[in-house]
C-alpha cells in the first residue's frame, strides 16, 4: 500500500479526528456491532464498571466512530464507551459515521490497540505481528514507529512460539511477561509446561523461575554430556515422557538392563506433598 513508512503509526492510518463539520447523531445500541477485525480479546470487566459509572454521571462525552453497514453500524473507535454505555443502561450512544474500507477497518483496530496501555503482553505480541504483517514492515521498522527498541518487539513476537497453554496463562495474568520471557527460551516445549505448572503452583517470582531453569537445563547439559556416546532407548524416553505428563514435573528414568530407578523432581514442601498424595492415590493427576 502506499501509506508505508511515516513518521509514527498514525501516519498508516486515514484521520480518524472528528472534524467540526461532522454531523454527531444518536444511534441506538442495538443497531451497533462490534469491529470483526478487533484483535482485542479481552476488556476488563472493572474498568467498564468504572466507565459505565462515569457516563452514568457525565454522559458519553466523545462520540464513537462507526461506519455503515447492512442492517446498522460497525464500530471502528469506542468499543469501550459502547460497552460501559449497554452496562449502565442507556439506549443509544452518540457517534460520528465515517467511510472505511474492510482493510482500513483491520488496520485502525490493530493500530489503535498497540498504542493502548492495558493490553496484556500476548495481546501485545498478537497485535505488533499484525501490523508486521498487514504492512510488510520489519521488526526494525516496526520499532521506530512504536518508540520501541527492537529488542522489546523481539522479546514480544517471542511469546507467540510458546505453546497455547502456557499462552492463555500470559492472556490471564496468571504468567507475567517476565515469567513468560524466562520460560520462552527453555529450548523443550515439555519442559516449558513443567515450568509453568510449577511456577503458578508455587507462586514463584521471575527471579526463583530462572534459577529453576538454570537447574533443569544444567541438569539436562550434565546428563547430555554423560550419555554423549551412548542412545537412548526410545521406549524408556516414552515412558518418561508419559509419567511427566501424569505428575507434571521433571521425571528422570534410569535404567540398566533389568532394572533401574525413578526420580521424581518437586520444587517445595508443597509440591512434594503433592506428588507423595498422588502416589498414594488421593488425588488425581489434574
Amino acid at each position: 500500500m502506499s501509506k508505508r513508512l511515516g513518521r509514527g503509526l498514525d501516519a498508516l492510518l486515514p484521520s480518524m479526528d472528528i472534524e467540526d463539520d461532522d454531523k454527531v447523531i444518536e444511534i441506538p445500541l442495538s443497531k451497533l456491532r462490534a469491529n470483526p477485525y478487533q484483535p482485542r480479546k479481552s476488556f476488563n470487566e472493572d474498568g467498564i464498571q468504572e466507565l459505565a459509572a462515569s457516563i452514568k454521571e457525565h454522559g458519553v462525552i466523545q462520540p464513537i466512530i462507526v461506519r455503515s453497514v447492512l442492517k446498522g453500524y460497525e464500530i471502528i473507535a469506542g468499543e469501550r464507551r459502547f460497552r460501559a454505555s449497554q452496562a449502565c443502561g442507556l439506549k443509544s450512544i452518540p457517534a460520528v459515521v465515517k467511510k472505511f474500507s474492510d482493510q482500513q477497518v483491520m488496520e485502525i483496530a490493530l493500530i489503535e490497540n498497540v498504542q493502548r496501555e492495558d493490553l496484556n503482553a500476548l495481546e501485545i505480541a498478537i497485535a505488533y505481528q499484525a501490523i508486521i504483517d498487514q504492512f510488510s514492515l520489519t521488526q526494525e521498522e516496526l520499532s521506530a514507529k512504536v518508540g520501541k527498541s527492537r529488542s522489546h518487539i523481539a522479546n514480544f513476537l517471542r511469546l507467540l512460539t510458546l505453546p497455547d497453554s502456557i499462552k492463555q496463562h500470559v492472556s490471564r495474568g496468571t504468567l507475567s511477561m517476565g515469567h513468560a520471557r524466562a520460560i520462552v527460551g527453555v529450548k523443550d516445549n515439555q519442559k516449558k509446561q513443567i515450568l509453568a505448572d510449577a511456577c503458578i503452583r508455587e507462586q514463584w517470582s521471575v527471579r526463583q523461575l530462572e534459577e529453576e531453569i538454570k537447574k533443569l537445563e544444567g541438569n539436562s547439559g550434565n546428563a547430555k554430556k554423560k550419555s554423549k556416546d551412548k542412545k537412548r532407548d526410545p521406549y524408556i524416553q516414552q515412558v518418561e515422557d508419559q509419567l511427566r505428563d501424569v505428575y507434571r514435573t521433571t521425571v528422570k528414568i534410569k535404567h540398566q538392563k533389568n532394572k533401574g530407578k525413578i526420580e521424581l523432581l518437586y520444587y517445595s514442601n508443597d509440591d512434594l506433598e503433592r506428588l507423595l498424595d498422588m502416589l498414594q492415590g488421593k488425588v488425581s493427576s489434574v
